[in-house]
C-alpha cells in the first residue's frame, strides 16, 4: 500500500503521527498541491474530494479523508492503543470531541488560511472577510478547548486518543494566523507541552 500525501499539509500530519502512534511504516508518494496535481481528472478518480492524503491499497482500492485512512489502519492492525476508545462510552467522547475540533477548529482554520492568505487564489475564489470572521471563531474557540483540558489530561478524557492528535495539528497551524497557545490557555498550554514529549509528533 501506499499514501499520496503531501508532509507540509495538517491531514497528512495527523496520518502520519497516527501511524507513529501504532508503529507502522507505509510508503509515501508526494502529490504537490500547489500545483493543483489534486485536481487533475486521474487524481479525482482516486479522491473525489480532490483532497489529500489518500492511502493505495494493493488491490486497487482507494481510502481518501484522513480520518477514515486512520481507522482503517486501526482496524488492521493488532493493537491496544485505543486511539478511537476502547468502551462504548470512550468512543462516544472520542467522536464527540473529533467532530467538535474539526467544526469549530480545524475547519474556520482551514478558511481563515485560505482565504486571508490566497494560496489558491488561482482555483478558488478568497473572500478576506470571511477568513478574518474565521479566524475569530478560531479564537473563540481556543478557550473552549481549554476549559475542556482543565477538567482532564488528554482532549476526550484520562487516554490519549485520535483527538488529542487532531488538537496537536490544529495548535500547529495557529501560527500561520497569528494565534499562539499562550499563558491566556494554561490548561492547552499544559496540554501541549505534555503533547510535544510524545515520539510520535517528534
Amino acid at each position: 500500500m501506499k499514501l499520496l500525501e503531501n508532509s507540509a499539509t495538517p491531514s497528512a500530519r495527523r496520518v502520519a503521527i497516527f501511524l507513529n502512534e501504532l508503529g507502522l511504516e507505509v510508503e509515501r508518494e508526494h502529490v504537490d498541491i500547489k500545483g493543483a496535481e489534486n485536481r487533475t481528472p486521474t487524481f479525482m478518480e482516486k479522491a473525489p474530494n480532490g483532497l489529500i492524503p489518500v492511502l493505495a491499497l494493493d488491490d486497487g482500492t482507494w481510502i481518501c479523508e484522513s480520518v477514515a485512512i486512520c481507522r482503517y489502519f486501526d482496524a488492521i492492525t493488532p493493537n491496544d492503543k485505543a486511539l478511537f476508545g476502547s468502551t462504548p462510552l470512550e468512543q462516544a467522547r472520542v467522536e464527540m470531541w473529533q467532530r467538535i475540533l474539526e467544526l469549530q477548529g480545524v475547519v474556520p482554520a482551514f478558511q481563515a488560511f485560505r482565504n486571508l492568505s490566497g494560496f489558491f487564489s488561482d482555483r478558488e475564489n478568497c473572500i478576506k472577510a470571511w477568513g478574518e470572521e474565521s479566524r475569530q471563531r478560531l479564537a473563540q474557540f481556543l478557550p473552549v478547548l481549554d476549559a475542556q483540558l482543565g477538567k482532564c489530561t488528554w482532549v476526550a478524557g484520562e487516554y490519549f486518543s485520535i483527538a488529542d492528535i487532531t488538537a496537536w495539528v490544529l495548535c500547529g497551524f495557529l501560527e500561520r494566523l497569528e494565534l499562539a497557545v499562550d499563558d491566556s490557555l494554561p490548561h492547552l498550554q499544559r496540554w501541549h507541552q505534555q503533547m510535544a514529549q510524545r515520539p510520535s509528533v517528534q
